[in-house]
């Protein structure tokens, strides 16, 4: 006997599509719900781990820098512990095999550091926008001014203990001191040298100079933009501040330190300050530290960074190299385009931009449950109290001088 084929009926037809469309949107609910709790994730390891945890070695920098002799280790940014290591700078900087610091050179170098012959129309020198006690090595303008009246686009940074850095200018652009002490001479807003040669033949007319030139390289008269620049760099060399107060209570003086530079001491670490700031020459671009020498700034636009001209920067233009701190109350004005005037301004944008501290609240809602990341903004007097220890910073010879 034959079985009567099977027939669909309406009501089939119209069940099973409905049946889909819920297992459909319980799948979709259960993608949302993973997707959630993996952003969640995320960010809270985001939060949890230090900035270290993603640094690279800059191990192409490194070979083409002036390595730091054995005897200036690396300073570790914290200990196995966890704690934040405090450390004092040298009394001596490294210097380059092919140009060790001898007196007769920095001697030298002292003298090409001072001279505005140097310049186009002979009226600048190095140390016209690095005025070594009067603004502790920058020139206290927002911007330097070149030949001609010319300004610059960048505010000049300190002289003092550049020694200790491996990247220098503030895109970071040079590699070592020498590579350094020869752009500004070639820069047509700075000092405007049409070449190499002009800024030796300017160096031979000057008489005084062949007997410099036979001390420093050891009875070489003959004079070159080599040997112009290794005696700058070695003069900068010897341009060290290890006198700070902050200096005295590391090397065990617990009362040149007062209370409130030391709870800014405190601060300054526990707020995340030390992920840029760190080391004996408190900048992640110096040579304690074989990391990455750059960080990105603006890292979160805010209404202070738009007050102070920083905002709107394409990707390119917000890399810069970490600049020391050392003396750093000594000279302001602040940041790349020297438009901060106020050191606790500076202090708040860090905190902001940098640290992602702010008044307002995030919420992440999560299914049924509501997350909060908070990261509230620095009192006036946590402000103050990292300010009182940047000013502990300032060599007391260079703090006398100013």
């Amino acid at each position: 006997m034959k079985k009567k084929p099977q027939v669909m009926s309406v009501g089939g037809n119209i069940h099973k599509p409905r049946q889909e469309v819920r297992w459909f949107v319980v799948i979709c609910l259960f993608v949302l719900v993973v997707f959630l709790g993996i952003k969640i994730t995320v960010i809270a390891f985001l939060n949890s781990v230090p900035e270290s945890f993603f640094s690279l070695s800059d191990t192409q920098s490194d070979r083409s820098l002036n390595h730091a002799p054995d005897r200036f280790p690396f300073a570790e940014q914290a200990s196995q512990s966890g704690e934040y290591h405090w450390l004092s700078l040298p009394n001596t900087a490294p210097a380059p095999s092919d140009n060790p610091t001898t007196p007769s050179k920095v001697r030298l170098g002292e003298t090409l550091f001072f001279d505005k012959n140097l310049s186009a129309d002979r009226s600048l020198a190095c140390e016209s926008c690095h005025r070594l006690y009067e603004h502790a090595g920058a020139d206290g303008a927002s911007v330097s001014t070149g030949i001609r009246q010319q300004k610059g686009d960048k505010n000049a940074p300190t002289v003092w203990n550049t020694a200790f850095q491996k990247r220098f200018f503030w895109d970071g652009r040079a590699v070592s001191l020498e590579e350094q002490a020869l752009k500004p001479f070639l820069n047509p807003i700075e000092m405007g040298m049409e070449s190499s040669q002009a800024i030796v033949d300017r160096v031979k007319e000057q008489p005084k100079y062949e007997a410099l030139f036979s001390a420093a390289f050891t009875g070489e008269t003959d004079i070159t933009i080599e040997k112009i620049t290794q005696a700058i760099a070695s003069f900068e060399r010897t341009l060290i501040t290890n006198d700070s107060p902050y200096d005295d209570f590391v090397r065990g003086d617990r009362s040149a330190l007062s209370q409130q530079q030391l709870n800014g001491m405190a601060l300054f670490s526990e707020v995340g300050c030390t992920h840029c700031h760190f080391g004996p020459n408190f900048s992640a671009a110096s040579v304690f530290n074989p990391g990455l020498p750059f960080r990105i700034f603006p890292a979160n636009e805010t209404p202070l960074i738009k007050k102070y001209g920083f905002g709107g920067l394409p990707p390119k233009e917000k890399v810069w190299r970490v600049p020391t701190l050392r003396n750093v109350e000594l000279t302001g004005p602040w940041l790349h385009n020297g438009s901060v005037k106020e050191l606790r301004d500076v202090v708040k944008i860090m905190s902001q931009a940098q640290l992602g501290r702010s008044h307002s609240r995030e919420f992440i809602w999560s299914g049924s449950t509501l997350d909060l990341l908070e990261n509230p903004d620095l009192t006036d007097t946590q402000v103050d109290d990292i300010v009182a220890f940047l000013k502990s910073l300032s060599s007391k010879r260079l703090s006398k001088a100013g």
